[in-house]
């Protein structure tokens, strides 16, 4: 019994070490011009000039394994795309929109009969939930898109361009 506890107290202890340990903030003057994500890792990388500049740790969509094949599917997609919106105004604390779907997403689920989806983003919490921090790292939550921890995607928003690659990787 008092090894019960003993691990009980030291697995709380080490939760909230990890939920309260500040990560590495990215450098103000940076010029991201990469996005890369491991799916399978649940990483995202943020490159420049070939050099690693951050690590994020993410969640997914509700069904994560395999690229998205229609709307409602809640898969993240796989494939090279860009970053084509920032959205101050998002319900989920900043986003940052990717180009799917492309040509042959369109074309897949048109074969299918059905609708690519859409909407695909980067983004933080959802608006009024931002206490959960990193604990939302413990599930895919998501219809198909990334998600960070708010802070994460002030850092993202503020530094990533619009029309900067992002190749999602299985």
């Amino acid at each position: 019994m008092k090894i019960a506890v003993r691990l009980f107290f030291l697995s709380v202890f080490i939760l909230v070490l990890y939920l309260l340990w500040p990560s590495k903030a990215l450098p103000d003057q940076v010029d991201p011009d990469r996005v890369l994500v491991y799916k399978s890792a649940y990483r995202l990388e943020l490159w420049s000039q070939n050099q690693l500049l951050k690590t994020y740790r993410i969640s997914l969509g509700q069904n994560p394994v395999g690229h998205k094949q229609f709307e409602g599917d809640s898969r993240t997609p796989e494939g090279r795309y860009t970053i084509d919106s920032k959205n101050p105004h998002s319900a989920y604390h900043l986003n940052l929109g990717i180009s799917y779907p492309g040509p042959s997403d369109k074309q897949r689920a048109q074969q299918a009969g059905k609708n690519p989806g859409s909407d695909i983003k980067i983004h933080g919490l959802r608006n009024g939930w931002g206490f959960i921090g990193k604990l939302h790292r413990l599930t895919n939550w998501t219809d198909g898109c990334i998600a960070v921890t708010n802070k994460e995607i002030e850092e993202l928003y503020h530094a990533v361009d619009i029309g900067t690659p992002i190749e999602i990787k299985p």
